[in-house]
């Protein structure tokens, strides 16, 4: 019978030098004979070998310093062994020393060993080869397609424990090191491994951008601000950081505050629910007992007010829960947008922060239910008053006031509608922050006061190319979208155009004129008279000359109003239709270089 291989009773072990740790090998062993008929040294070799080391640990057989196996075995005098390459390579470092040392136990040596090939060792791991298992040691430690990947190692890359802005590379914590231990490096700023790190270069002189231009809102480096961006409104990272937190922060404010808000109103629309089911209900039991006592000339029209009443119930109770399902979501989506917030609040690298800080910064415009009125806790109890005159006055009567009962149900109206305001301090109420997008601004247009003033211009102003700059016509969007209730007013000079537009308004052509298309409207103002337009149709708006026009929108209700706005605030036009899409405000210059149009901070 053949010998069982896996027994113990045969196996070889190998015995390490003196001075050297588990797992590193040198000079010799001699391997222990076993008995049997079929016995014998070669037997061991070919079969025990291969099994023994498939048991052993196969990060005993790799190079600490490459983490891969052995190539070229050596030992040096500590008993380590590494790759004769690896070895080498980390001496010639610290050849200016004149200092030697272990990369694993930090033994030094004073001469450089004389390093010889372990042929026993190289043997062993040819074996393991052999066996076609390949050592992949700390596999973990590598850096695979989803990992930043350091940028010193060579050949298979470790992953990065750190990235440096400074010198916008990545590194391991092997080659991080230095920047712990030397005093220039340690001024570093070192933030968690990213792989975003070149958006930090200026395409344009591959330099560090350290700069922002709030001009153009954009990251620039030293060169820009005496180049391209010369003359704008440029600050430090750092800064604009800086002054980006504080605005996040009130942010978060105000959106805690929404959440209060909104669960405030949850609330209170739950309780509408509960009183307009019972009110309902009670209606629904007097008039049947009502009805009943008009035997078979009333029953049909008693199935027919109970029909009614439910059909009216159902359609108050679902417009409710309509709005409650809307605010619920917005709660939902307020505390999403605040994570948001509050995880870009804690990036570390400013660049990035900035980078994404204006597509996370904008909220969405609340659900209009910050003041809700609800009609007097009647609901269908005026119902069950018209009933019983109706009993009363039997047959002839109830033929004539059935019109009577059947308005009197479709009244119940819990959610009022919010009138528009009467006066400036009720529209100021609804007043908004907004500023222009200079990424959408004609070339032709100079922003300021923080894009909020726009000049028609003789010169070209140097803006980049961007699929959402206007090129037909001079004109703006702003980067907020306008949604809900909002009010604005605009302080004009020459000849403006004060519009309200859907973000796919067309960019190019004599169609993209504010007006000219059925995706805006605009009040057209200058020092004689006002014109509306729409779709290219054109009405004469007669009110008083005023250098401040007011815009109220009201995006659910369809309403669009514009006043002239002096000591008091006359109506010029309204528009009353259904807004599909959120609006931009917008504004188009067209007479004479030198006017003006300017987004007037509201307080």
């Amino acid at each position: 019978m053949p010998h069982d291989v896996s027994s113990s009773s045969g196996i070889f072990h190998p015995a390490p030098l003196a001075g050297s740790s588990s797992g590193d090998f040198g000079g010799s062993f001699r391997p222990r004979r076993r008995r049997g008929r079929r016995g014998g040294i070669q037997s061991l070799r070919d079969g025990e070998t291969a099994q023994h080391m498939n048991q052993m640990d196969q990060t005993k057989f790799c190079c600490s310093v490459c983490l891969d196996l052995l190539k070229d075995p050596v030992t040096i005098p500590c008993g380590h062994s590494y790759c004769m390459n690896c070895i080498k390579s980390f001496w010639d470092e610290e050849e200016n020393k004149k200092i030697y040392s272990c990369p694993q136990c930090r033994q030094t040596f004073t001469a450089r060993p004389v390093l010889e090939k372990n042929t026993m060792l190289a043997d062993l791991v040819e074996e393991l080869k052999k066996t076609g298992l390949q050592a992949a040691p700390a596999d973990h430690c590598y850096a695979g397609p989803e990992d930043v990947a350091c940028d010193v190692c060579t050949g298979r890359k470790m992953k990065a424990f750190k990235s440096c802005l400074f010198c916008l590379a990545s590194y391991c914590e092997k080659h991080l090191q230095p920047h712990y231990d030397a005093a220039p490096l340690k001024k570093h700023k070192l933030v968690e491994p990213s792989k975003k790190l070149q958006e930090n270069i200026c395409s344009r002189h591959d330099e560090v951008m350290k700069m922002f231009c709030r001009t153009d809102q954009q990251s620039i480096c030293y060169l820009c601000s005496v180049d391209e961006h010369k003359g704008h409104d440029t600050v430090s990272a750092a800064a604009e950081r800086t002054e980006r937190q504080r605005e996040l922060e009130v942010s978060r404010q105000n959106i805690q505050q929404r959440i209060q808000d909104r669960e405030k109103d949850v609330k209170l629309l739950q309780q509408e629910v509960e009183a307009i089911n019972q009110s309902a209900d009670q209606t629904v039991e007097h008039s049947e007992k009502i009805f009943t006592e008009l035997i078979h000339l009333i029953q049909k029209r008693s199935s027919d007010v109970k029909q009614q009443i439910r059909s009216q119930q159902e359609t108050e109770v679902s417009r409710v829960k309509e709005l409650e399902e809307k605010l619920e979501q917005e709660i939902t989506e307020l505390k999403r947008k605040d994570a948001e917030l509050k995880q870009l609040s804690h990036t570390e690298d400013h660049i990035q922060f900035l980078h994404n800080y204006p597509s996370l910064s904008a909220l969405s415009e609340s659900t209009d239910s910050s003041s809700i009125n609800i009609c007097p806790l009647s609901y269908f109890e005026d119902v069950t008053a018209a009933v019983s005159e109706v009993r009363d006055k039997l047959q002839d009567i109830l033929r004539e006031e059935w019109t009577n009962i059947s308005l009197t149900v479709t009244e119940v109206d819990v959610l009022l509608s919010q009138p528009e305001p009467k006066t400036r301090a009720g529209f100021l109420k609804y007043s908004c922050e907004i500023t222009l997008d200079p990424n959408t601004a004609h070339k032709h247009l100079l922003l300021s006061e923080g894009n909020r003033k726009a000049t028609l211009m003789d010169q070209q102003q140097s803006y980049s190319d961007h699929p959402d700059r206007f090129t037909g016509w001079c004109q703006v969007l702003s980067r907020e979208s306008l949604t809900g209730r909002c009010y604005w007013e605009v302080e004009w000079r020459g000849g403006v155009y004060v519009a309200v537009a859907y973000k796919n308004i067309s960019r190019a052509g004599n169609e993209c004129g504010f007006g000219r298309n059925d995706k805006s409207l605009v009040l057209y103002c200058n020092n004689n008279s006002y014109t509306f337009r729409y779709n290219n149709i054109q009405t004469r708006v007669s009110g008083p000359r005023s250098s401040r026009v007011g815009v109220y929108l009201d995006h659910r209700a369809g309403i669009l109003s514009f006043y002239s706005v002096s000591e008091t605030m006359t109506l010029l036009h309204r528009v009353q239709t259904t807004f599909t899409q959120p609006l931009y405000a917008g504004l188009w210059l067209y007479c004479n270089f030198g006017d003006t149009a300017e987004l007037i901070k509201l307080k």
